[in-house]
């Protein structure tokens, strides 16, 4: 304990040298800019701005990339609040309560708060987690292997369709095993055999999952409110209050983010899991825990909440076996780890040892942008509430440009914008026929890892599918994942019990 003081003191007396104060703040206020940005996300974020940070040596251009890295994760909920457009994967969550929250119930002030505060208390958190959990918990990803993932991969799936509400179940199950189609798309890694492809070069590659994203949510908005605009029947939000929460948002909310918050850190710890299955995850958490589970998907604040701690846990979580292991447990944390290495680092437990002042002034920097995140986020929310003035007829177009936009940057490719439009019809289809669209997105997101990790655990067990319940690890993940195939049924037959005696 005393040893990791000193440390942490080192550290602090790095953090706020001047200059790096400035690359904090510098990172921040880019990282919460390009999350607002869809389809670009912190990995692009850090490989766009990457050229620049060669000169700053390494402290400096360490602290920025991760100012950069969970900045992103703070503004990435922006366009997802108030214009249902995550700016990545991890802000998926964020569109499925906080764009009701913002536009159905009016309270796009709250919404916007509660972002900043849930993302200010989670990245705090997962910090000091990160400074006494490190060591314990990077020996724990290096346990996870094929099998552990694939089992973790599952739990998540089948955990996000049995959650997709009362008589909507076997619809989430629907969504999901589409999701999992969609990702097969392209050449298959092992047999580079073509996968519904249907002769056209462009789908050989696969379909990006943020292009799925961009259409389901942005252009699916978009589509669905075509008929209510050229009917004038919209009205417009004029007038805004204060950028705060009230005290029952508050006493909702603070149990959702305590619970999601190490939640979210310890998904962000595993290689390949990332921020995106985080706050999926949270939301689900918080969904089956809730005493108001009819309000989830209409605006409840705590919905809202979980992911929004998650995500961000997870962006620090995910910094730990990079610097302890010199393993990337994430995409941005790849290209971190690629510019250490051009720098003449190599992460791993000797940075610890021989560079303390750079590992430690990272960790400690991150206390300080937090905080320069949190001041920067509230007033500027007050601004970008003032979107929702704007008459439909200018900002729906504003919308699909940014959404065309985005998508055009993920490949470079013009193709790429019939997808959009065909995953915005779906988009439009699937909400007004009740289908859930979270499991869909999860089992496009994850459905190539749960491929691969399936046939590398086969390989290694030599076909022997036992490998699935070798260990504790897998075998929990097991247990949970047939209980959450169980429980739409248990609590099926606990509500018709409850019904009986009324008739």
């Amino acid at each position: 304990m005393l040893e990791i003081l000193q440390n942490l003191g080192i550290g602090l007396a790095v953090a706020v040298q001047p200059i790096n104060l400035l690359w904090v703040t510098i990172g921040g206020v880019l990282g919460t800019i390009i999350g607002m940005l869809p389809g670009i996300g912190p990995a692009s974020g850090v490989a766009i701005l990457l050229p620049l940070t060669f000169k700053m040596g390494p402290v400096g251009a360490l602290i920025t990339m991760a100012g950069v890295y969970y900045g992103a994760m703070y503004g990435g909920s922006r366009s997802s609040i108030l214009i249902n457009t995550p700016g990545d994967g991890a802000a998926i969550a964020s569109c499925w309560d906080g764009y009701p929250l913002a536009t159905k119930k009016k309270r796009p002030e709250a919404a916007l708060a509660m972002s900043a505060i849930a993302s200010f208390i989670g990245g705090l958190l997962a910090t000091i987690f990160m400074i006494f959990l490190a060591g314990p918990l990077a020996k724990l990803a290096i346990k996870f292997g094929p099998a552990q993932y694939l089992m973790l991969y599952l739990f998540a799936l089948s955990a996000t369709a049995s959650m997709s509400g009362e008589g909507k179940v076997l619809k989430g199950f629907v969504a999901m095993f589409l999701g999992l189609l969609i990702s097969t798309i392209g050449i298959d890694s092992l047999s580079g055999v073509h996968r519904f492809t249907f002769g056209l070069m462009e789908l050989q590659g696969g379909i990006d999952f943020l292009i799925a994203i961009i259409g389901i949510y942005a252009l699916g908005e978009v589509f669905e409110s075509l008929k209510s605009i050229g009917k004038g029947q919209t009205k417009i939000q004029k007038k805004f209050g204060r950028i705060w929460i009230t005290k029952e948002d508050w006493k909702r909310s603070w149990k959702a983010i305590l619970r999601s918050t190490p939640l979210g850190f310890v998904i962000g710890v595993l290689p390949g899991t990332g921020a995106t299955m985080a706050s999926i995850m949270a939301y689900n958490q918080e969904k089956n825990l809730s005493k108001h589970k009819e309000e989830f998907g209409e605006g409840a604040i705590e919905g809202l909440a979980a992911p929004e701690a998650a995500n961000n846990a997870a962006s620090v979580g995910a910094l730990i076996p990079m610097m302890t292991l010199g393993v990337p447990g994430s995409g941005t944390t790849a290209i971190m780890l690629g510019a250490l290495m051009m720098l003449g680092l190599q992460p791993g437990p000797l940075l610890f040892q021989k560079t303390p002042e750079i590992a430690w002034g990272v960790i400690a920097s991150m206390f300080i942008g937090n905080l320069v995140l949190a001041f920067i986020n509230i007033p500027m929310a007050g601004m970008l509430v003032r979107i929702l003035s704007i008459p439909e007829r200018i900002l729906y177009p504003i919308i699909l440009g940014l959404a065309f936009l985005g998508t055009y940057s993920i490949s470079n490719l013009t193709f790429d914008f019939f997808i959009v439009i065909g995953f915005g019809l779906l988009g439009l289809f699937m909400k007004r026929s009740g289908f859930p669209t979270s499991p869909m997105v999860l089992g496009a997101i994850i459905g190539g890892s749960i491929e691969e990790k399936f046939r590398q655990a086969l390989t290694i067990s030599n076909g022997s599918y036992s490998v699935f319940f070798s260990d504790v690890i897998t075998i929990v993940l097991a247990v949970l994942t047939a209980g959450s195939f169980l429980l739409p049924v248990y609590q099926r037959m606990k509500a018709r019990k409850q019904a009986a005696p009324a008739k």
